[in-house]
């Protein structure tokens, strides 16, 4: 069965709940997927005074468990148009990894959320897929064939490089995952999962 991580960083919940989504699209496809998400890096006590939703029913990746995946899907909130530091912390541990190509031809796909809707989603997501290729994965985003992305009924997150949400309604206030993001997250996690699986099939078999 391919195995697909989804790893994410989210301080308020948006990316968590995609990343939940992507989960249950990988799985539509057969694949088993985990959840794990990456340390914070901010004090306790700023995170709790912060509200941050820390999310201790969670399990945290390690970095050396990357190379047991098939696929692995990565979950951040853009910070000036780039991944958050906790992510970027985490990744720049993985040089292990790189050394000895744990990560080569595995598919890497991103998915992000922004505080507005011009707020850097894709140039997080493409920034985040220079790592991804360094480490000699197989970038996969979110193709045209999910026509959600194209609405133009509503204000939605998303482009082919991949699935976003907006976390702020505009006024500064809170706003959650529309049910488009959510199918957009969905449908992504099942093309990582189909392309991953076709990738895997394709490989040569060992010989004893």
């Amino acid at each position: 069965m391919t195995q697909v991580l989804v790893l994410y960083y989210s301080s308020y919940g948006h990316i968590a709940t995609m990343a939940n989504a992507v989960a249950e699209g990988a799985r539509t496809a057969g694949a088993q997927a985990v959840v794990k998400r990456v340390p914070e890096l901010v004090p306790d006590a700023v995170a709790r005074k912060a509200g941050y939703q820390l999310a201790p029913d969670v399990p945290v990746a390690s970095v050396e468990e990357l190379a047991a995946y098939d696929a692995i899907v990565l979950g951040t909130p853009t910070r000036f148009g780039n991944m958050a530091a906790q992510m970027k912390n985490f990744l720049d541990q993985a040089g292990g990894l790189w050394a000895r190509d744990a990560l080569v031809g595995k598919v890497g796909s991103v998915f992000t959320s922004t505080g507005s809707q011009h707020g850097g989603q894709e140039s997080t997501i493409l920034s985040t897929h220079i790592v991804l290729m360094h480490l000699g994965m197989v970038v996969v985003g979110l193709p045209y064939s999910f026509k959600g992305q194209m609405r133009m009924d509503e204000i939605t997150g998303g482009s082919p490089y991949g699935a976003a949400t907006l976390a702020d309604d505009g006024s500064g206030g809170d706003r959650q995952p529309s049910l488009n993001e959510i199918e957009a997250a969905r449908y992504q996690g099942a093309h990582v999962a189909r392309v991953a699986r076709a990738l895997a099939l394709s490989q040569p078999m060992a010989v004893a």
